[in-house]
């Protein structure tokens, strides 16, 4: 048998030996993709109402959960009625939103599982400082609706379906009036659908010196308040309740539900709670937290 000069032999020993690390190594790196993905890609989608975000809410509590948690938070911030439409077509792993009868028929509806007072604070009523409707010196937001709608002064409404949105077409009904828009050009040329979220269309009622009714956090946040002031709050009528709910996991299998529970349970933690506490704009707190019991 002939035999390979002795330098040959270790190169070709070496060379094998090469060979079999990169096999491994190829292998190694074929596997490492899957554990990156389990230690570091959770993550969940948000479906929420615009005034949480126009606020800072998530700025300031997801950091926190991401650090404690490694779960990423994903918002699409929306009104609350296209939120809760996103989240029956399974695009998103959990609601934050404040319209308690439209929550309730997305649970009634298998849609959701678990619905948990988060927070509150309440509507305000803002417009131009000369007030032209005389609304600073009504009794109630009732009294003040209709102030405005004897003065023909302009109102902006969002028009969109949001928790806002809703919570004032149920202030006019039972003020008994039902303003319609003017985009069918028969409407009412006071009242002023902007179609868009409560940022635009406070933009929009500063511009066009209109009236609106705000969430005061997103009003405490707003930057572009030139001459409109809050002209009425502190009716009972204008508490407003933000509610979490957990997607039901037979309606949408492939959401995240176990990281959007944790996520939930983290908000309605004490830790949670106290921290919402510490949201503020110029030394007011814009939300109070409220964890109850799931319904």
């Amino acid at each position: 048998m002939k035999m390979l000069p002795v330098p040959r032999l270790l190169l070709k020993i070496r060379m094998a030996s090469l060979r079999r690390m990169i096999v491994c190594l190829a292998l190694v790196m074929v596997a490492l993709p899957g554990l990156a993905m389990a230690d570091t890609d959770r993550r969940i989608i948000v479906q929420s109402t615009t005034s949480t975000q126009n606020a800072g809410f998530y700025d300031h509590v997801v950091p926190p959960f991401t650090q404690q948690t490694g779960i990423n938070v994903g918002v699409v911030a929306v009104g609350t009625g296209q939120a809760l439409k996103n989240a029956s077509r399974c695009d998103g792993d959990l609601l934050i939103v404040h319209a308690r009868a439209a929550e309730d028929d997305f649970i009634a509806a298998g849609h959701g599982i678990r619905r948990h007072d988060l927070m509150y604070n309440d509507f305000v009523l803002v417009g131009p400082q000369r007030d032209p409707a005389d609304a600073a010196r009504a009794m109630s937001i009732i009294d003040a609706l209709r102030r405005i709608h004897r003065s023909g002064a302009r109102f902006a409404s969002r028009g969109d379906e949001s928790g806002t949105h809703k919570k004032e077409l149920a202030l006019w009904k039972e003020a008994r009036l039902v303003p319609s828009p003017t985009s069918s050009g028969d409407g009412d040329s006071w009242y002023l659908e902007t179609g868009s979220g409560m940022g635009a269309t406070l933009n929009f009622a500063v511009q066009s010196d209109s009236y609106a009714l705000t969430d005061r956090a997103t009003w405490l946040a707003f930057a572009n308040k030139f001459r409109h002031r809050v002209l009425f709050s502190g009716d009972p009528r204008l508490f407003n309740q933000y509610g979490i709910v957990e997607i039901s996991p037979a309606h949408c299998p492939n959401a995240a539900h176990e990281e959007a529970t944790i996520f939930a349970q983290w908000l309605l933690s004490v830790e949670g709670q106290q921290l919402i506490a510490t949201l503020t704009r110029k030394g007011q707190q814009l939300f109070i937290p409220n964890a109850g019991r799931a319904d």
